[in-house]
């Protein structure tokens, strides 16, 4: 054998030997990864879902949505409505950042500004880029395919009467939690409680399966309001022409039930949209006839009337003496427009005398007068529970002066609100018994309390249809067909050193209808300009349009239908 062929020889062999070492080399690798395989699947695959669930199974909220508020007819007044929010893993996103202009253009945002919050956000897992959109718009963002960007569903709230009811209602911030009115007032209510669940997602993040549930959503319930949107709607559109036909500052409107106590309107000018975000201001939201107190002028005094009957010293017939036309209490002099002799309880009302008044509060012992006052419900909060309320001021008898208890006959020094005001009067046309205001709608009327006697608050009705009559001072809140019973009041509005004397309270606050009162409701426009000013031009007419449509929509029967012709009756059965 030639060397050479002995080298040939040689070198087959090592190349067989190697090709046999690298063939013994893959297969113990074969079936290292063989059986690797097999102990993970078969031994060990808890281990392998728990990594697959770690990289594909995420937990999502499952948003409830917040319970609906209507009116007493079951009429919406805030509602919750689907919207999508889009969200983003800033870390799953990143390596797509030279899209992200294209994702702002359909957000709506600074392109730049948006790659800020991205690469700012890197150690975050979750980032709402933008809240509250359309399915519609949120269907185009998810279009896009952008790894990381996922959407929520979520709930946005909406007012349907919008500032008809804007000041009652309220609102809700961004993540639907009441923030004023009714929404705040009764949001352990309405707000429900989310739920969750376990979802499958692709690499993009979008998901592909719902895997199980964690916790169903319990969603919020329902509110029924007292409210009737129609009594609601009217007073706010008659007490809008009034503040524009007189150029007042502002204005309130409240009408209750007085059989039930239920609040079935209330309104305030200027007023503004719930569902115009940038109308929210402090100024503007506040709910001025159940946060804001005012001194209410002559509309107290059948209060102060009303505590003379209960003292036992005085009967409806009771006469008092106002001559000169003046009296003076301490350093004060109170005076009538003229001398008005000696009237009965009936003319001190239906003319507004001060003097009259005066004299009859200055007669009865402070602690009676205080007590009796409280008793309809002034110094104190409804039970309306509506977020912010005022309770009115009423100083404790133990600190007043003799010049305190004058004022007081003619409503200075004493703060209501309108609501409280009108809760008043439904003591005087409710027969003496006081009921809780309910914002809410009550399948049964609230038991009342005895706080007055009965023959005292009908006295003190008749007397106030006296003021309605021709002769008072409040003819212009007559309503047609109707007895009404009210009173006026005029007050001036206090200033730094003391009271305005340009600036004054149109008041009215009336019951009807006055034979069998079912509504309790009260006027106020604050600081009239122009030459009328007084309740009974400014406020009066407003009462007198609201209560008449009022009373025609709750189809209640006129008790004061003029009297007719027998002659012409039986002319009229014989054609």
């Amino acid at each position: 054998m030639t060397r050479g062929a002995e080298t040939k020889q040689q070198t087959a062999r090592r190349f067989a030997g190697r090709l046999t070492l690298v063939g013994v080399f893959f297969s113990l690798l074969a079936v290292s990864l063989v059986a690797r395989a097999v102990h993970l699947q078969v031994f060990n695959k808890d281990f392998l879902n728990q990594q697959a669930d770690t990289r594909h199974l995420r937990t999502e909220r499952i948003t409830a949505h917040r319970g609906t508020i209507t009116d007493r007819n079951g009429e919406p007044l805030a509602i919750s409505t689907p919207v999508d929010s889009i969200w983003a893993n800033p870390k799953e996103l990143a390596p797509a950042v030279d899209r992200v202009p294209q994702l702002a253009r359909l957000l709506g945002i600074d392109p730049q500004q948006l790659i800020r919050r991205v690469t700012r956000s890197m150690d975050k897992e979750f980032l709402y880029l933008k809240r509250h959109l359309s399915p519609e718009q949120a269907q185009l963002v998810l279009d896009l395919k952008l790894p990381g960007v996922n959407v929520q569903r979520e709930y946005r709230r909406y007012y349907p009467a919008g500032e008809v009811t804007g000041h009652l209602v309220g609102f809700t911030d961004i993540d639907d939690a009441g923030q004023e009115g009714l929404e705040l007032a009764f949001n352990h209510w309405l707000a429900g409680e989310s739920g969750a669940k376990r979802v499958l997602k692709d690499r993009l993040g979008r998901s592909v399966e719902n895997v199980e549930s964690i916790r169903p959503p319990h969603h919020g319930k329902d509110l029924q309001t007292s409210i009737d949107l129609r009594i609601q709607y009217l007073a706010y559109r008659t007490l809008k022409a009034a503040i524009r036909q007189h150029n007042a500052e502002s204005g309130s409107i409240v009408i209750l039930d007085v059989k039930t106590g239920e609040v079935l309107a209330i309104v305030n000018q200027p007023t503004y949209n719930p569902n115009d975000r940038s109308q929210f201001s402090a100024a503007r939201y506040r709910n001025r006839a159940i946060t804001d107190i005012f001194e209410p002028g002559s509309s107290i005094k059948p209060l102060i009337v009303a505590a003379a009957l209960e003292s036992g010293e005085y009967r409806p017939s009771s006469i008092i003496d106002t001559a000169p036309g003046f009296v003076v209490v301490g350093p004060k002099t109170i005076e009538d427009s003229r001398n008005l002799g000696r009237i009965s309880l009936t003319t001190i009302l239906a003319r507004s005398s001060n003097v009259g008044v005066t004299k009859l509060a200055m007669s009865l012992e402070p602690d009676q007068l205080w007590n009796t006052m409280t008793r309809f419900g002034l110094g104190t909060l409804t039970s309306s529970g509506f977020p912010g309320e005022s309770a009115g001021l009423l100083t404790h008898f133990n600190h007043w002066r003799p010049i305190s208890q004058a004022t007081l006959a003619y409503g200075y020094g004493v703060s209501v609100t309108p609501l409280q005001l009108a809760q008043a009067y439904s003591v005087l046309g409710s027969d003496g018994v006081f009921r809780p205001v309910s914002l809410v709608a009550l399948d049964a009327p609230a038991e009342g309390e005895q706080v007055l006697a009965a023959d005292s608050a009908a006295a003190v009705r008749r007397m106030l249809e006296a003021v309605v009559a021709p002769g008072g001072t409040g003819t212009k809140a007559a309503v047609m067909g109707y007895r009404i019973a009210g009173k006026t009041g005029t007050a001036w509005k206090f200033a730094a050193g003391g009271y305005s004397e340009d600036k004054y309270i149109s008041i009215f606050a009336g019951l009807a209808p006055a034979s069998d009162p079912r509504l309790a409701a009260v006027v106020v426009i604050d600081e009239p300009t122009g030459e009328l000013y007084y309740g009974s031009d400014v406020a009066a007419p407003v009462f007198s349009d609201v209560v008449s449509e009022s009373l025609r929509l709750l189809a209640i029967p006129p008790d004061a239908m003029p009297a007719r012709d027998p002659g012409s009756i039986m002319q009229a059965m014989s054609q």
